[in-house]
């Protein structure tokens, strides 16, 4: 018969956290695809944006440009379907805790750091799926890769990265507040970043006195470094700026995050 040490040993081991942060990411993945909403705020509606912003505004930019604009819309939608995802995924981690699921979690013998660990592994899955599915209809549009596979699996890896820091910002106000509209109201921020951002319409565009704020806006460097990445633009400055605005999100929020998430557990 087991001990009761031999069994705290194991739910603490690194084979523990490998195998239940394996299965949580599948729970999570599979709750999921069976949200009406967070499959719409994931995939469609990035999708539908993409083609609407095409059809509306792709024509103008393009004159006004001489450049295709599907090279700043495809990175601003797949970064916006990022966030726009995060959001839903907040909304569904605040009715778990309300409804006790993360609090069952917490008394099973399971592994204390893979409730939070599947999170971010399934983000990252999420995001990366809805970033390939927008590049698709990007490419169905006429969006093509100039800079061979390595600045096309770069490109990919950015909404990945820039949509986790995000998620860590939802996931701490998620876990602390008990209103739903309250990380809900995190995409009314999503859409001013996207609307003044150098993905929506050239910077040239904006008014003088705003052009600073929207060159240096998280979504515009992020927005930036994709084009680079995918057509032809600066890629160093804004991709480490990019790492920077990421970096200092997960240093504000991911310890608040980490707190949060286990005190909502142990409710």
């Amino acid at each position: 018969m087991t001990s009761q040490s031999e069994t705290s040993q194991s739910e603490t081991s690194p084979v523990s956290l490998i195998r239940h942060t394996a299965i949580q990411t599948q729970r999570l993945l599979l709750r999921w695809t069976r949200s009406p909403i967070t499959l719409l705020e994931t995939l469609f509606i990035p999708c539908l944006l993409l083609v609407m912003l095409d059809i509306v505004v792709g024509g103008q930019i393009a004159r006004f440009t001489g450049e295709d604009a599907l090279y700043g819309s495809v990175p601003m939608v797949a970064l916006v379907g990022a966030l726009s995802g995060a959001v839903a995924s907040g909304v569904l981690l605040g009715r778990e805790r309300d409804a006790g699921l993360l609090a069952r979690f917490w008394v099973l013998p399971v592994h204390r750091a893979s409730g939070l660990a599947s999170r971010i592994l399934a983000e990252g899955c999420r995001i990366l799926l809805g970033t390939v599915t927008v590049v698709i209809v990007g490419v169905l549009l006429g969006f093509r890769f100039q800079n061979g596979p390595l600045a096309a699996i770069a490109f990919l890896l950015v909404p990945v990265l820039f949509g986790l820091a995000f998620a860590t910002v939802v996931t701490a106000v998620a876990v602390y507040t008990a209103k739903a509209s309250l990380v809900e109201g995190i995409t009314i921020l999503t859409s001013l970043m996207m609307f003044f951002s150098t993905g929506f319409v050239p910077l040239v565009a904006f008014p003088t006195w705003i052009q600073p704020i929207v060159r240096n806006q998280p979504m515009s460097i992020a927005v930036d470094a994709m084009r680079g990445l995918a057509d032809h633009g600066p890629v160093a400055r804004p991709l480490l700026l990019t790492l920077a605005w990421s970096a200092g999100a997960v240093l504000l929020f991911a310890v608040p995050a980490a707190v949060g998430f286990r005190r909502a557990s142990r409710r």
